[in-house]
């Protein structure tokens, strides 16, 4: 096999990740190839499905919602630049309940960081958001300028906008490196050589297929179901701006209004069973659907009947923790690994862009210690959602 160009950054993945590390190593002048064996927003994809939540609150880590808020101007900032109105600002609503220490933990951190929110009593609940039925010690605190992503399009969107500034992009699957010390060039599947002086693996739950002696135990990928349920013919009680994005993380459920038609979006957070993105089925189970409808029934009864208009089946990469991997292999020198997305990650992908790119072009950067692969004082269950 015959090296082509050489070039300063090869960026393995076009999900979310990897789209906003090579859009912002080109923005610092490099020469960036971008390869993605399926497609960028491919429907195996973490970053494949039609919609993402965006919002701000992350209990007591300040680090997420720094991140998430500096994303979402930078998400507002490069729609507008693009001409494609991509945000969607429905507000996202927290629902908590008795002394949710989660939320209570996340008004305080969202005002120390100074994101706009209203805490909602149970009387201010039900009078703006009729269709939800609660208990009465339920609340709730309400961000009105997060929203939903429209996810496919706008990582679409981000790939375009890279190649357009000069970025390579190779429908290219990557072979698993070998060796240690400085890696110098990758082979694809179809045989390709590609050379570069730094490799950023950006590919989700892929990274345990490629390094699995290292992230085999690290990163596991699972199975997320996700139903969309079809409300009335003129409804407009469960589409924006009546009905806003909404997470219950005491009972580990999050749903979003109907948007482009596509009807109202509920999914279970609770980590599914493990889960292969090459090989794995994705058609919803029975099982699925009757926990989602339960859900439905207690939480919006109006519901509780809705059809099933459309399923989808994506995946989680959990870290031990949830939090993000963003490092160096410690056999390689120069390849970063960056991943573990774990449910939450795609609404930061320019704020991690941002930061990967500061990694890979300067090294006197700070690196954030949660990112680290390491497992001292990491803990074997999750913490960040």
């Amino acid at each position: 096999m015959n090296a082509e160009r050489t070039y300063d950054t090869a960026v393995i993945g076009a999900g979310v990740f990897g789209a906003w590390t090579a859009y912002r190593l080109r923005e610092a002048g490099q020469a960036v190839a971008l390869l993605d064996g399926y497609g960028p927003a491919h429907s195996r994809a973490s970053s494949g499905g039609e919609s993402r939540i965006i919002r701000m609150g992350y209990g007591a880590d300040e680090v997420y919602t720094r991140w998430a808020a500096r994303s979402l101007a930078l998400w507002q900032d490069f729609f507008r630049e693009v001409g494609r109105p991509l945000f969607q600002r429905t507000g996202v609503l927290w629902l908590a309940h008795a002394d949710d220490p989660y939320t209570l933990a996340t008004i305080e951190t969202l005002a120390r960081v100074g994101v706009k929110f209203e805490r909602l009593t149970p009387a201010e609940l039900e009078g703006r958001f009729p269709q939800f039925t609660l208990g009465p010690d339920a609340w709730g605190v309400f961000e009105p300028d997060s929203g939903v992503i429209m996810a496919r399009s706008a990582v679409r969107e981000v790939v375009r906008e890279a190649v357009g500034r000069g970025v390579t992009y190779l429908p290219e699957a990557v072979v698993a490196p070998e060796g240690r010390g400085r890696l110098d060039s990758v082979n694809t599947r179809s045989g390709r050589k590609l050379a570069a002086a730094n490799f950023v693996f950006a590919c989700g739950p892929w990274l345990p297929k490629i390094f699995p002696r290292l992230l085999g135990e690290w990163i596991r990928p699972t199975r997320q179901e996700v139903f969309f349920f079809g409300v009335e013919a003129g409804d407009p009680a469960f589409t924006t701006p009546a009905m806003p994005a909404w997470v219950d993380f005491m009972k580990l459920v999050y749903g979003a209004p109907d948007l482009e038609g596509r009807g109202f979006k509920l999914a279970i957070d609770a980590h599914g069973p493990p889960f292969d993105p090459d090989a794995g089925e994705r058609l919803a189970t029975a099982e699925g659907l009757a926990l989602a409808r339960e859900h439905l029934a207690r939480l919006l009864p109006g519901l509780r009947d809705a059809p099933v208009v459309e399923t989808r089946v994506c995946q989680y990469e959990n870290t031990p923790n949830g939090d993000f991997l963003i490092d160096r292999h410690p056999d390689f020198e120069n390849v970063w690994l960056v991943g573990g997305g774990s449910g939450h990650g795609f609404k930061h992908g320019p704020a991690l862009g941002e930061y990967v790119a500061s990694k890979v072009t300067r090294a006197d950067t700070d690196s954030e210690p949660r990112f680290a692969l390491s497992a001292e004082g990491k803990a074997r269950r999750r913490l960040v959602y």
